[in-house]
C-alpha cells in the first residue's frame, strides 16, 4: 500500500511539474546564435564567448523609417528576432515596428511562441484578439498615441487603422526569440500544396467555387 501512495505522489508530481513547464531560463550570461554550426537544436548552438563581440548585440537603427505600406493589406512588420541579432538566442524576446497605410491593417494572425505587447507611436489602431473554443470571445479597443495592449500567447489577433486620412505606427514586443506568425488567410487560402477544396467547403460551409477563388487570390505576406 505504501508502494502505492508513493508511486501516484511520483506521478501526480510528475503531471505537475509538465502542467507548469516553461522555456528553461539561461545558464550562462548570454548564448550567441552560431547560425554557422552544423548541429541543429532547438534554438541555436552558442558561440564560443572568446569569438563574441559587442556587435553580435548590435542592429543598425532600422526601426526609425517608415516602411512601404502600399501592399494588397496596408502594414508592413519589421521584426527583429534572433535571424537578425545573434545575441537574443535564449533571450526569450523580439521586437518588431508596425507600419499601418490609412485604412490598413495587420490581418488576423497568430505567434504560436509568443504573447506579444503593443504600444501606439502615432495615429489610431482598433485590436482585437478572439479566445479559444467554445467561448470564441472577441476583446476590441481603439488604441490612441501612447496606448499600450497585450495579446495572449497564440491566440488569434489583429490591428486595423480605422482612419481613412492618416498612417499608423506601432512597436511590439515579444516573449520568443523566435515567435512565428501564421496569417490565418494565408495558411488557410494560400497553403503551397493547396488544402482540398472539399475540406474547406466543408469546414465553411460555402460551394466549393467559392472556396476556388479564395484560393485562386495572391496572400501577400506582410512580415520582412
Amino acid at each position: 500500500m505504501a508502494t502505492s501512495y508513493f508511486l501516484l505522489a511520483v506521478f501526480l508530481a510528475l503531471v505537475s511539474s509538465q502542467a507548469i513547464a516553461s522555456d528553461p531560463s539561461p545558464l550562462q550570461d548570454f548564448c550567441v546564435a552560431d547560425k554557422d554550426s552544423p548541429v541543429k537544436v532547438n534554438g541555436f548552438v552558442c558561440k564560443d564567448p572568446v569569438h563574441v563581440t559587442v556587435d553580435d548585440f548590435f542592429k543598425a537603427a532600422e526601426l526609425d523609417k517608415p516602411r512601404n505600406t502600399k501592399g494588397k493589406v496596408g502594414s508592413n512588420v519589421t521584426l527583429i528576432n534572433v535571424m537578425q541579432l545573434a545575441g537574443l538566442n535564449t533571450l526569450g524576446i523580439s521586437l518588431a515596428r508596425i507600419d499601418y497605410a490609412p485604412l490598413g491593417e495587420n490581418p488576423p494572425h497568430t505567434h504560436p511562441r509568443a504573447t506579444e505587447i503593443l504600444t501606439v507611436l502615432e495615429g489610431t489602431l482598433y485590436v482585437g484578439f478572439v479566445t479559444s473554443n467554445p467561448n470564441n470571445t472577441l476583446f476590441t479597443k481603439v488604441l490612441h498615441k501612447g496606448d499600450v495592449f497585450v495579446f495572449p500567447e497564440g491566440l488569434i489577433h489583429f490591428q486595423f487603422n480605422p482612419v481613412h486620412d492618416k498612417p499608423a505606427v506601432a512597436l511590439a514586443a515579444l516573449s520568443s526569440q523566435n515567435p512565428g506568425v501564421i496569417t490565418i488567410a494565408n495558411a488557410v487560402f494560400g497553403s503551397k500544396p493547396p488544402i482540398s477544396d472539399d475540406i474547406l467547403a466543408k469546414a465553411f460551409q460555402v460551394e466549393k467555387g467559392t472556396i476556388d477563388w479564395l484560393q485562386a487570390q495572391f496572400w501577400e505576406n506582410n512580415h520582412y
